[in-house]
């Protein structure tokens, strides 16, 4: 939501050195719609706004921007500013901030933190790219199960302002590893005197830092955690990822399993449309499109094996689009469930027969009634076409028709088959799936189309 109307008039605020005006417009709503706005100025106007509110404020609301503009906004920063902007962003967010920053400027900032903050962006950089420990924020609370429900929350009020969140508070033994958790509301109710550990709940969900992130998010999704806790190897509690975390982490990988399903390769990350170069848009999409025209050319093969066939009868050439259509629309549609079955855990490679089993029910149920309307339409659109000597018109129909049914109930299990296949294989079903479905839908729907003409017309 980037307001072209207030640009003018915060750049007047600027020009005419008012602080107050723009210290009352940082503190003016929420952190996110101050970033938008400020995102319509240049990274430096940006900056120059954001030094007019506390620093605490003006990291939290860069913390908002999008990904392209922070890197944009701290190319204009010196070492000092870029240093304290840092030190007040959360864990998390500070370790995405540098990685994107150039090395040589990264080791100048770190150099300027202090020994805890540097420490912390080393533990949490060494994870490995998306997983639950790349994800996490150290910026969470704890408590000791001996402690009182007041003194537990005579803690939290203290540890409060430095914490991501206080909702879920973890309970720890002295190694550290989790033994349960206990949520504020829970605290707040019980008696003054219980312990910690008579509060707490055991039954903690957790994820290991080697765990994929989208799993961790999932988690938080499934069972509708404010917060999820990272464990290490030997149980010890090292972070959290918190809810919104988990909203960036699903709409990131929407975002490139949608990619990969339309056959775009490239790192899928979230750099503008409009910023990312027509080149690299190219570079993205080229190998596909060129693999799936030359595999397009077996297409061509069987139109040429069965020419004597089709300038025999022209009137096939008609329906050829409909059989086309009808296969890729019932094909993408049963990997598209699949698919979906498979990124949500709900099924795996090990399902195969089961879900075969139940896309051919569906497909049987979808060619009886494709069939009707096939049958129907050949009656309609070519009922005074004429035809050669021997052949009448119930009999293509009726071959068109045949055709028709076992193209969408081939259609429909390859369109499963294919993403079951590359889960198998250790592959992406969603990049082997769509990119192939439609180039083998059409080869086997001509074949299919051809054969049941020659065999049942004989021609």
């Amino acid at each position: 939501m980037k307001n072209p109307l207030l640009v003018p008039e915060l750049r007047e605020y600027l020009k005419s050195d008012n602080k107050e005006a723009l210290a009352l417009f940082l503190d003016s709503t929420h952190p996110r719609v101050i970033a938008e706005f400020l995102s319509a100025l240049s990274p430096k106007e940006a900056w120059k706004i954001l030094r007019m509110g506390d620093i605490s404020l003006a990291a939290e609301i860069f913390t908002e921007m999008e990904e392209w503009f922070q890197a944009e906004v701290a190319e204009t920063l010196n070492r000092r500013e870029l240093a304290q902007l840092v030190t007040e962003m959360s864990p998390d967010d500070r370790v995405d901030l540098l990685a994107r920053i150039p090395d040589n400027k990264r080791q100048r900032i770190l150099s300027a933190l202090a020994v805890a903050e540097r420490e912390d962006i080393r533990k949490l950089s060494a994870y490995h790219e998306g997983s639950a420990g790349s994800v996490m924020t150290s910026d969470y609370a704890t408590l000791s199960p001996e402690l009182t429900a007041a003194e537990a929350i005579d803690k939290l009020r203290r540890e409060a302002p430095d914490k991501e969140t206080i909702y879920y508070t973890y309970v720890v033994d002295e190694e550290r590893r989790l033994i349960g958790f206990a949520s504020l509301k829970d605290l707040i109710l019980a008696p003054a005197h219980e312990r910690v550990e008579e509060i707490m709940n055991a039954g903690v969900i957790s994820v290991r830092v080697t765990d994929d992130q989208e799993f961790a998010a999932r988690q938080i999704q499934k069972y509708g955690l404010i917060a999820l806790p990272v464990i290490n190897g030997g149980d010890s509690l090292v972070g959290i990822i918190t809810h919104d975390d988990a909203i960036d982490i699903i709409t990131r990988e929407h975002t490139e399993d949608l990619e990969k399903f339309m056959a775009i390769q490239g790192s899928h990350d979230a750099t503008s449309y409009l910023r990312t170069p027509a080149l690299t848009h190219f570079k993205n999409r080229v190998l596909w499109v060129v693999g799936l025209a030359a595999a397009g050319l077996i297409s061509g093969g069987i139109l040429q094996h069965f020419e004597a066939t089709l300038s025999h009868l022209m009137i096939l050439a008609i329906y050829m689009p409909m059989l086309a259509d009808t296969g890729g629309n019932t094909g993408s549609q049963s990997a598209t469930v699949v698919i979906r079955a498979l990124a949500l855990g709900e099924i795996t490679a090990k399902d195969m027969l089961q879900v075969l089993g139940k896309e051919l029910r569906i497909a049987l149920m979808l060619a009886v009634v494709l069939a009707v309307v096939a049958w129907i339409k050949v009656q309609l659109l070519s009922g005074g076409s004429p035809l050669p000597g021997g052949f009448t018109l119930p009999q293509v129909g009726g071959v068109i028709v045949l055709a028709l049914s076992i193209q969408v109930v081939t259609s429909t299990l390859v369109g499963a088959l294919l993403p079951l296949g590359a889960d198998r294989l250790h592959l992406d079903p969603a990049v082997v799936a769509s990119p192939a479905l439609t180039t083998v839908v059409d080869i086997t729907g001509l074949f299919i189309y051809f054969t049941c003409a020659r065999v049942f017309l004989g021609v």
